[in-house]
């Protein structure tokens, strides 16, 4: 066990994390004091019990009838988190593996979890073992007091359960705060149809606590209410006698969503669909390939996570494995009418918005790091929107809408005013982006099929880049701010990014043009930003500070923009500026964002000014009182979430091996 891995206390454990709407953790720091949730917090009932030797031990869910096993172990990899539990004897290593492995586009759209039961005898005695698991049927509904359908299938040498509401309101409405009302859940594993029936629980679980066994036939479930004996799909698994020797048994949870995103009016399927394949026949493909997916998220967890540390450090390592399956998740993979993978997030617990520009930009080091193809799934929606004659505006939008509904953007003024816009921001977000694209991608062939777009924007920074007047920015919690010395440093690290795209297009004259005047906005905003010992938060508000976290660009693209001495200066006087919890974002309050303290930190010469930055957001996750699945705002003086939770966001953790040039060259797509 790695050490961190297995010690570190995450506020919520993912389960079985694949997309905004497929998406269940533990809210406990253990999984038998209460039943899983959906990431909004909302109930996604699940219960596992063993029965040893004629009596029953609860491992997953707080089913009272059942005593606790006690829960001896817990580590959160990239791709998996493993329990290990004890009782009467018997040790249970329970492990759910997600392959979300992004070198494989087909196999990252999958929406199927593993769940492996592997038991064994701790105490050198057999034990006679059956292992029961249920799932209710409020996993595909928005609201419990909705109706479902369940139904038993047979696929092959699979036997399956599915569920599903039942009216189904496929792509009807968007919003922040809700839940999936439309495709079907499914229970799935190679066992006989007495071991899988659709049940209420009530009857299910007292039945196996006393026999071990399942009901002999389905209940029936149609036009059911959730809440009237929640129904629900379930499992039971003999182990026969078990002894030093593990015995394992695995089965699948998966959703099919048929139909995943909206996009300009047409639906658009989920990206392992678009050559037809239809889920009986994906999760055949699921189970053959179990054992060879095993070793490979085992190979790329180990690996992913030796090279986090040799980045940043334990610490950092287990941040970023816990990071790593909420950033994806965030996400839905699709695929457009001619099979282009796009990649759309979700604005979780903020505004609800789709493909959000500067969701994008703090998401995008984990994708830039393992799959550009991702990132350049996120870029092309709204490239092409900008495209169109329906976007007036000279600078970048905001969003495409709310999710899952990509139809046109809804934040602020639309498409009809600039009220509440973000040109700046957005622009500078948009221009970075796409340059470190072509870092990675070692040519600028994508941003040449954009170039009219990417060159009006750059136009809009040069007249407004370097002292933005009094616009909205991605970081206005405390009000709106004129003069942003942060925000111009954006849009001068894009300019420099534009003129090196335009050398990588053979534009010569361009290119020298844009170095030439970020050079110059550089110089200019050192005289206007220094305060003494540090920089300013605005240009007219000496005695401030804020973080520069959009400085690391030029680190980590190689720009030679800025003296090495403006980074230097920054985080020798962020150190003091620290708090129990980490560094505040500015100085008008001592709430931070995790994804700018670890950008901000990666500025650091020095690996151990990194980790003392890193040091106190471990402490943090390890002791906020606020138990959700990872947030990014929150208060650093006693570690409460502000807002947000779920975010892609924390995908920018991985900024660190970014900065890194041998440690990116290791993982970037051959």
């Amino acid at each position: 066990m790695d050490v961190k891995i297995g010690e570190f206390r995450p506020p919520a454990v993912p389960l079985i994390v694949h997309d905004p709407y497929f998406s269940v953790w533990s809210f406990n720091d253990r999984l038998t004091d209460s039943f899983p949730r959906h990431w909004t917090g909302a109930g996604q009932g699940m219960c596992g019990m063993l029965r040893i030797d004629g009596r029953a031990y609860r491992f997953v869910g707080n089913y009272s009838a059942a005593a606790p096993m006690e829960q001896i172990a817990r580590e959160v990899w990239p791709t998996r988190t493993v329990y290990r539990f004890a009782a009467a004897g018997v040790e249970l290593a329970l492990t759910f593996l997600t392959p979300s492995l992004c070198d494989d586009l087909d196999l990252l759209s999958r929406p199927i979890t593993y769940i492996t039961l592997e038991v064994r005898s701790r105490d050198a005695r057999p034990h006679k073992v059956q292992a029961h698991v249920d799932v209710t049927c409020e996993w595909t509904v928005d609201s419990p007091d909705q109706k479902v359908d369940a139904a038993r299938l047979k696929l092959g040498d699979l036997c399956a359960l599915r569920a599903g509401a039942s009216e189904q309101k496929m792509l009807s409405r968007s919003g922040d705060n809700l839940r999936i009302e439309w495709g079907y859940l499914y229970l799935a594993a190679e066992v006989s149809a007495s071991e899988q029936v659709v049940v209420f629980p009530d009857e299910a679980r007292t039945g196996f606590c006393r026999t071990g066994r399942l009901p002999t036939s389905d209940a029936i479930i149609a036009q059911r209410q959730v809440t009237h004996g929640w129904p629900a799909l379930a499992i039971a698994m003999d182990f026969a006698q078990v002894g030093g020797k593990p015995v394992s048994r695995t089965f699948m949870i998966g959703y099919d969503d048929i139909f995943a995103i909206e996009y300009h009016r047409r639906r658009l399927p989920a990206y392992w669909r678009r050559n037809g394949m239809d889920f009986g026949q994906l999760l055949s493909t699921a189970w053959r390939e179990l054992p060879a997916l095993r070793k490979r998220c085992e190979a790329f967890d180990r690996k992913l996570v030796a090279d986090l540390a040799a980045a940043g450090g334990e610490e950092y390592a287990a941040l970023c494995a816990l990071a790593y399956r909420q950033a994806i998740a965030a996400h839905k993979l699709v695929a457009d009418i001619d099979g282009t993978p796009l990649f759309f997030s979700k604005e979780n617990f903020s505004n609800g918005c789709i493909a959000t520009v500067d969701v994008t930009y703090p998401s995008a080091p984990l994708f830039l790091l393992l799959q550009p193809k991702l990132l350049q799934g996120m870029l092309t929606p709204i490239l092409d929107y900008a495209g169109m004659s329906r976007w007036k505006f000279p600078f970048a939008p905001h969003d495409l809408g709310q999710y899952p509904l990509a139809n046109g953007q809804v934040y602020g003024g639309g498409e009809l005013s600039e009220r509440n816009q973000m040109p700046v921001e957005e622009c500078g977000n948009m221009l970075i982006l796409v340059g470190a694209l072509a870092h990675v991608q070692g040519n600028a062939e994508y941003a040449r099929q954009h170039w009219s777009t990417l060159s009006q924007w750059a136009e809009y920074l040069k007249e407004k880049g370097l002292d933005p007047d009094e616009q909205l920015c991605t970081d206005d919690f405390a009000g709106h701010l004129g003069h942003n010395t942060n925000l111009a440093i954006k849009a001068i690290v894009a300019l420099a990014v534009y003129a090196k795209l335009a050398g990588m297009l053979g534009e010569k004259k361009v290119q020298a043009q844009y170095r030439k005047l970020a050079e110059s906005m550089a110089k200019k905003w050192q005289k206007m930003a220094f305060d003494g010992d540090h920089y300013r938060l605005a240009f007219d508000r000496p005695g401030t500070w804020s973080q520069k976290y959009n400085l690391v660009w030029d680190k980590v693209l190689g720009l030679d923009l800025f003296p090495a001495a403006v980074a230097k200066t920054e985080v020798a006087y962020y150190v003091n500026m620290q708090q129990k919890y980490g560094l505040p974002l500015d100085s008008r309050k001592t709430y931070t964002k995790i994804d700018w303290v670890v950008w901000s930190a990666a500025m650091a010469g020095d690996d151990a000014d990194f980790r003392d930055f890193i040091e106190p957001l471990y402490a943090w996750l390890n002791e906020t009182p606020t138990r959700v699945p990872m947030t990014d705002w929150y208060e650093t003086t006693d570690g409460r979430q502000m807002a947000f939770q779920a975010r892609s966001v924390v995908g920018g953790l991985f900024i660190k091996v970014l900065a890194a040039p041998r440690l990116w060259r290791k993982w970037a797509p051959k």
